[in-house]
């Protein structure tokens, strides 16, 4: 299991998931809630950070599941 992030993104139409360094995408989806749904399992099972992005590509959120790499402080 590799350790790169996933990304949830816009493309062609369609919500789509994929492991960071892959070309093509590992599942689509008609809206962005069910992409993002299944993006965040794949981040969990992987214990590395979901990175959700808008339609216009820049990014919307980050969550980390895993080894955080800004932990908080305290």
């Amino acid at each position: 299991m590799a350790n790169e992030n996933v990304e949830t993104y816009y493309e062609n139409g369609q919500w789509k998931n994929r492991v960071q360094g892959n070309s093509r995408a590992s599942n689509t989806a008609e809206t962005k809630r069910v992409a993002q749904a299944e993006g965040r399992r794949m981040a969990q099972d992987r214990k590395v950070e979901h990175i959700v992005k808008k339609v216009n590509g820049t990014i919307g959120e980050r969550n980390s599941y895993g080894n955080d790499p800004n932990p908080p402080k305290g």
